[in-house]
């Protein structure tokens, strides 16, 4: 298995990527591709650890590219003119079968036309979405759309729901996950005109197309465990997403800045202390990873674009698994039996 990982993609770039492909290697099996400029990869790893990228592992390789698409450019010009951009040649590669999974941190919106020019939407899918996991109770969250389209029709929610559901059913073996539309009440009345319209889709084909549509749902009722996945446009999933990182960090310096106020207060927590430590992790967005980009014919991860060297270790764990899972095969066989039975419905009318 090859992982192809944009070196100079994300905020920290490209240190963080490069270490954190460096801590991840051998707790993977994958060979690791570094894509990016070849001189600057190799100083930085002369740099960090005093050696040349051969001597830390022979499954760490460089893929040399001598441009790099920045945040602040236009996602198409930048797919169309940067052709040696680090993300463009990850994509040819991946396009190409050099490599069994995308990773990059770099421009959302360049890496969503990049995965759909490139290499190409699932047939039967109108807008690929990015996919996110968070910490719910005892469980895990999806998180469908989380930033990849900001302005959506309600077929591309009832796709985001349809493809939560493959994904979550195949990938973590869950039969009927509960999937809810994310709202401002639960009634069926409530919310914006995507959001009404949506709820009627959904209600309408979640039988058809085997989706266990449980309604709208606050995001106060998001993390109870009862739902597996929740649907809505990316740019309130964006929104919602970083509001649940930040709580988070809140959280986190809150308890941690209560525990060493004094003397007394840290003894005090020293039998807490293993607990404490596992509620910490299950609030760090950092060990959930990327988000898959649901819809793409092979598998792509948005890594945060802040990304750190454990947050990129993190992702390319998970990518690993992603492939190993064949997430995307059975989501492209899904659709493909999906489309199968409405042609068979439509030739016995």
């Amino acid at each position: 298995m090859k992982i192809v990982l944009d070196a100079m993609g994300g905020d920290n770039a490209p240190e963080a990527n490069i270490k954190g492909a460096v801590n991840a290697i051998n707790k993977i099996k994958a060979e690791v591709i570094l894509v990016g400029k070849e001189d600057v990869i190799r100083s930085k790893i002369k740099e960090f650890y005093g050696k040349e990228i051969e001597e830390i592992s022979d499954r760490l390789k460089i893929r040399n590219a001598t441009e790099t698409i920045e945040m602040e450019d236009t996602p198409t010009l930048a797919i169309k003119h940067k052709k040696d951009s680090s993300m463009v040649v990850g994509f040819k590669m991946l396009k190409e079968n050099e490599g069994d999974v995308f990773i990059s941190a770099g421009n959302s919106g360049a890496l969503l036309t990049g995965a759909t020019l490139i290499v190409g939407r699932i047939k039967g899918i109108d807008r690929p979405a990015l996919a996110g996991i968070l910490p719910a109770y005892k469980s895990q969250l999806l998180l469908i759309d989380s930033g990849s389209n900001t302005n959506c029709k309600p077929i591309n929610l009832l796709q985001f729901a349809q493809m939560a559901s493959i994904y979550l059913r195949n990938t973590f073996g869950i039969e009927k996950p509960a999937i809810g539309l994310l709202n401002i009440g639960t009634e069926e009345t409530k919310g914006n005109e995507l959001v009404r319209e949506s709820y009627k889709l959904l209600k309408e084909k979640s039988e058809e197309l085997d989706i266990n549509f449980v309604g709208n749902v606050e995001g106060r009722d998001a993390f109870s465990g009862d739902i597996h996945a929740i649907v809505t446009d990316g740019f309130t999933g964006n929104v919602f997403l970083k509001a649940v990182e930040g709580l988070g960090k809140f959280v986190k310096r809150s308890l941690t800045e209560s525990l060493t106020k004094n003397i007394l207060s840290t003894i005090a927590a020293i039998p807490a202390l293993p607990g404490i430590k596992r509620f910490t992790k299950t609030m760090d967005y950092k060990s959930y990873g990327g988000a898959l980009f649901l819809g793409v014919k092979k598998p792509v991860v948005k890594a945060h674009g802040s990304s750190d060297a454990l947050l990129f270790e993190y992702t390319l764990i998970q990518a690993e698994k992603f492939v190993e899972n064949k997430a995307v095969d059975k989501m492209i066989e899904a659709f493909e039996q999906q489309k199968k039975i409405q042609e068979e419905k439509l030739i016995e009318k």
